[in-house]
């Protein structure tokens, strides 16, 4: 927290200094009844709020994944586009996104995790259909493929 705690009387007179420690991080209001306020830069609400979002399911879905059944639709809620995923994958997912998780926080900077979540579901995407699933994660054979000659 900050090291000087404004009056919310101060908001006349010294709003320019409050807002110039909230633009550098955090600004700390007492409120008349005792309320603690602060302002920050609203990039950093947004990506506390992220982080905070995603180690809540970072959370959640390690738990399922201790029991030993694979979690329904329903126990993934808002998770549920994981659906497509094997045990494994789902292992991997949850152990990247506590990497990412350490790293957007350390960094200040969710854009690793924004990426993160986006490449995992672009995959689920591509696995949910039939067709695509089965040149994925099909068996590929070498003497399937032929050099194909130079165009003329």
């Amino acid at each position: 927290m900050s090291d000087i705690i404004f009056q919310a009387s101060d908001l006349a007179n010294k709003r320019t200094e409050i807002l110039e420690r909230a633009r550098q991080g955090l600004a700390q209001i007492r409120d008349k009844d005792s309320t603690s306020l602060v302002m920050l830069p609203e990039r950093r609400l947004r990506m506390l709020e992220e982080i905070a979002k995603w180690s809540l399911a970072h959370m959640r879905l390690d738990d399922l994944l201790r029991r030993d059944a694979a979690p329904s639709i329903s126990d993934l809620g808002d998770l549920a586009w994981l659906r497509v995923f094997e045990a494994d994958d789902l292992r991997e997912f949850v152990d990247e996104l506590h990497a990412v998780l350490i790293a957007a926080h350390s960094d200040q900077d969710p854009s690793a995790l924004d990426e993160f979540i986006r490449s995992w579901r672009i995959t689920a995407r591509q696995l949910e259909d039939p067709l695509r699933r089965s040149v994925l994660l099909g068996r590929h054979d070498p003497n399937d493929f032929v050099e194909a000659p130079m165009p003329q």
